[in-house]
């Protein structure tokens, strides 16, 4: 008798661990994005040290909330909610995946909408992401998907303070200097971080557009990955 509830209590030990952070996970990332993490988390050295300081405000959020409430929303904001949003949104999902960190929620938003750029749609889908078009008009609304098991994310350009964008207790992570600079404060933030990234749109129409896209979608990756290594490694 007692070797069979030890191995039913280790069974309950093995299931219940499969929802903590850092746990195993229930998704596969697909192959591409997988590979593409891979190498791009070699290249924390190239992320500059004040940056670090501030991608590490954003890891002590996620894991002061995760071991407080198990759960935790992150919300990107830009003033279009076109491209480095939508960029930072998705690669969180992929980061946290990678890692085995479980319970986080991304979402994006900018202080008007537009439309989730399609130069932004390429440079994602050309690094695994399968989006699709669910809608036509100025903005569609795209299904993004990056792992196996994981359900597909709906993306479209709205402001942060839209559904289905929580309206209370998440981190305002601003990836543009003019949305931080014009929202002093977020409302309903628990707390707000800047980590602003250069505009690729600067790029749009020439010659290097698709090299600088994929590059700003390189760089993003890479710190959304730091951010979640720094969740992981409880550092």
């Amino acid at each position: 008798m007692k070797k069979v509830i030890t191995l039913v209590t280790s069974s309950l030990l093995v299931c219940l661990s499969s929802f903590l952070p850092g746990n195993p996970k229930t998704a596969k990332l697909f192959s591409p994005i997988s590979k593409y993490l891979q190498s791009a988390e070699k290249e924390f050295d190239q992320i500059p040290d004040d940056r670090k300081t501030q991608l590490r405000k954003v890891a002590l959020f996620v894991k002061t909330k995760l071991s407080a409430e198990k759960k935790v929303n992150l919300v990107f904001i830009c003033t279009h909610n076109s491209r480095r949003s939508h960029m930072a949104q998705l690669w969180a999902y992929a980061a946290a995946e990678y890692y085995g960190v479980s319970g986080v929620q991304n979402f994006s938003g900018g202080t008007e909408n537009t439309a989730f750029n399609e130069r932004a749609v390429k440079a994602l889908t050309g690094a695994g992401f399968i989006i699709s078009k669910k809608t036509a008009g100025s903005n569609p609304t795209y299904e993004v998907k990056y792992a196996e098991g994981a359900p597909a994310i709906t993306a479209f350009s709205k402001k942060y303070m839209d559904a289905p964008n929580p309206s209370s207790n998440f981190a305002a992570i601003m990836t543009c200097s003019h949305a931080d600079k014009n929202c002093p404060t977020v409302v309903g933030a628990s707390v707000k971080i800047a980590i602003p990234y250069e505009d690729p749109k600067e790029a749009d129409g020439k010659a290097n557009e698709t090299t600088v896209y994929n590059e700003r979608s390189r760089q993003i990756a890479r710190e959304m990955l730091y951010i979640f290594s720094q969740v992981k490694s409880g550092n």
